[in-house]
């Protein structure tokens, strides 16, 4: 009969505390911890937590440096979710990874631009200059068909845009010589202590620089870019109420508005394009 009572005394116990959890779910308090770039990602974030608040979400913002650890944090279950990268960058990390991730909404885009110290002009750019591209691998055709765009290169025909390298390169006028070796979080410091060359630079490290995208920029990407900034997470998260309700008080006309306002068409909302 004791070990009777002991057990009924541990089972109320244990669903008093499961009814207490339930009440806390009942109360619609939820937490989420998202990684981000500190510039824009991370500032968006925070002007988004008070949104968040209002629909019962605490939200803890993780930030990073670099393209990497954000994956690895969220697909090791140390992120809920992450925003920093654009849909092929996760794909990429999907293929060489095997990491379950996916993404289920599109915020913005960054236009990536072009930057010199001493070149002021297309037109100015001298034979042989040397390119300066990320490492990242997604990125690279976006790169090339930024220059293919502005004249300076012509890709292969059968090669699909964004999947373009350097050898895809079928004429090279100005014999541009593109060096896609950069850890794309140095190349702010590399434009300015190198003359005489073109850094290509995402706009987020270029705005951490100091830099104003639309006019420090040599040339920049317009706005109907294809590189849609993500809300990436983990694939059984797709339907989580508070990662969703995270994706839409990010596409909220306050949210969009600040993005406009704040980086002056450096970033820009997309409202829902994916």
């Amino acid at each position: 009969m004791k070990k009777l009572l002991a057990f009924l005394s541990v089972l109320t116990l244990l669903t008093l505390a499961a009814c207490g959890g339930g009440n806390a779910e009942g109360d619609g308090a939820s937490e989420i911890t998202v990684g981000a770039t500190s510039v824009p990602h991370a500032e968006i974030l925070e002007e988004a937590k008070p949104l968040l608040e209002e629909q019962g979400i605490e939200l803890t913002i993780e930030e990073y440096q670099d393209y990497v650890l954000p994956n690895d944090a969220l697909a090791e279950g140390d992120l809920d979710a992450n925003y920093f990268q654009h849909i092929p960058f996760l794909r990429q990390t999907i293929s060489d990874t095997g990491y379950d991730l996916d993404h289920i909404g599109g915020i913005h885009i960054e236009p990536m631009g072009v930057y010199s110290q001493t070149i002021e002009s297309v037109d100015a750019i001298p034979e042989g200059t040397e390119v300066l591209m990320s490492n990242s691998v997604p990125d690279h055709g976006r790169i090339l068909s930024l220059f293919e765009r502005e004249g300076l290169i012509t890709l292969d025909e059968g090669v699909e845009k964004s999947a373009a390298t350097i050898e895809d390169i079928v004429e090279n006028p100005k014999n541009l010589t593109f060096s896609p070796d950069y850890d794309p979080a140095l190349l702010p410091n590399l434009y300015q202590s190198e003359e005489d060359v073109l850094a290509v630079i995402n706009t987020n490290y270029a705005i951490g620089a100091g830099l104003n995208p639309q006019e420090d920029a040599l040339f920049i990407e317009e706005d109907d870019s294809e590189y849609v900034n993500v809300i990436a997470v983990k694939s059984e998260d797709t339907d989580n109420p508070a990662l969703n309700t995270l994706v839409d008080v990010l596409r909220s006309e306050e949210i969009q508005n600040f993005i406009i306002e704040e980086y002056d068409g450096a970033v820009v909302p997309v409202d829902g394009q994916e």
